[in-house]
């Protein structure tokens, strides 16, 4: 019954970022979840919106961040797949070149070593490029082009990576986006 009320409550729209019990992030659940994980006592809060739900006989702060209270354990070798939002994702939305921050609209997917000469689109091959340095690099290695690249591609071995973009749009989020 009092679940019932709560779903009519504000701010149910909203999902709740969920931390491991050693505060690494796991995924995003809704906002009914997050209680019903911590009326059972499976989770406690960690910081929480200043909207809050109430039903009859019960006042509660809407979640935003909750942490399981028993850990769950992850594989540490994830296969993540290589698409442009990861790549973009990975490299931050920078230049790897030169290091601009264009916009994502303007940012191309480079290979390293270029497809016409054997370079695959795996995560060690592949960054992110302003239109204008990937044209200046066109079908060559950076070595050739004289060009450096600011950092190493290499495949993202946190497991929190494929949450990377939403943990970036909340600045409560924000602080458990480490990579």
């Amino acid at each position: 019954m009092a679940l019932q009320l709560l779903e009519r409550g504000k701010g149910l729209g909203q999902r709740v970022l969920v931390l491991n019990a050693s505060y690494e992030p796991l995924q995003f659940i809704s906002v009914r979840r997050a209680i019903i994980l911590l009326l059972q006592d499976k989770a406690e809060l960690v910081e929480a919106a200043q909207q809050r739900l109430r039903a009859r006989g019960i006042s509660l702060e809407v979640p935003l961040v909750i942490r399981l209270v028993r850990y769950i354990r992850i594989p540490h070798r994830m296969r993540l797949p290589c698409s442009r939002r990861s790549v973009l994702l990975r490299d931050r939305e920078t230049c790897q070149y030169c290091g601009a921050q264009p916009g994502r609209a303007y940012l191309t997917v480079d290979h390293v070593v270029p497809r016409s000469r054997g370079g695959e689109t795996t995560w060690e091959n592949v960054v992110t490029a302003c239109r204008d340095c990937n044209h200046r690099k066109g079908g060559r290695t950076p070595e050739e082009a004289g060009m450096t690249l600011l950092t190493i591609p290499r495949q993202p071995q946190y497991v929190a990576f494929a949450l990377l973009g939403e943990l970036e749009r909340h600045d409560v989020w924000r602080k458990y986006a480490y990579t």
